[in-house]
């Protein structure tokens, strides 16, 4: 049953990044880049107090929130799940490939940090989705999911390293950064779309 309760927060990272990865609805990628935040936080529970732990999940839901409010109305071409049947195929295969990488690297990685298994699995995990949906992505929505994956997955492993008050507030900071740059470069692409 413990296992179980340590891992849980993994399988919901990794349940969200893949969602975040595989589908384009912009709906779908907000609700998932919420529940990995979930995750985030739950995973940096297990090392910091609360109180810290929490600053990861508002300003990570602060960030989404930008992110949710400045995303104007879209055409559905643009809103829809996914481009077509072949493209998720092949964004699950590589999402499971991903997955597989992330099991092989950790026992290796595990040796030059000094970082727990799950907290270790799921930041690594996260970066790998971040950085392959930044890889694959052309629209600034993606790409700005994709950087904040990245950086939740960095913060997941540092707070392992790290709970210094002054960096979790730097952290945030960085965090809510990146959606306003996010929403203002969205906002300007959909300003040289319409004229």
């Amino acid at each position: 049953m413990a296992f179980i309760i340590t891992y849980l927060p993994v399988l919901l990272a990794a349940f969200a990044a893949m969602v975040l990865f595989v589908f384009r609805n912009w709906r779908w990628n907000i609700l998932a880049i919420s529940l990995q935040y979930v995750a985030v936080f739950w995973l940096v529970l297990t090392v910091w107090p609360t109180g810290l732990a929490a600053v990861k999940l508002v300003s990570g839901w602060m960030a989404v929130a930008v992110l949710g409010s400045s995303i104007p109305e879209i055409d559905s071409s643009t809103s829809r799940i996914s481009a077509d049947l072949p493209e998720i195929r092949f964004r699950v295969i590589l999402g499971l490939i991903l997955w597989l990488i992330v099991f092989a690297i950790t026992p290796a990685a595990g040796t030059f940090l000094p970082v727990a298994s799950p907290l270790l699995i799921g930041g690594i995990l996260i970066i790998g989705f971040g950085l392959i949906t930044v890889g694959m992505a052309s629209e600034p929505m993606r790409i700005i999911f994709g950087l904040l994956s990245v950086f939740s997955g960095f913060e997941i492993i540092y707070a392992a390293l790290e709970s210094s008050v002054m960096v979790a507030g730097f952290l945030s900071m960085i965090t809510l950064g990146i959606a306003l740059v996010g929403a203002y470069l969205m906002n300007q692409t959909m300003d040289g779309n319409q004229s």
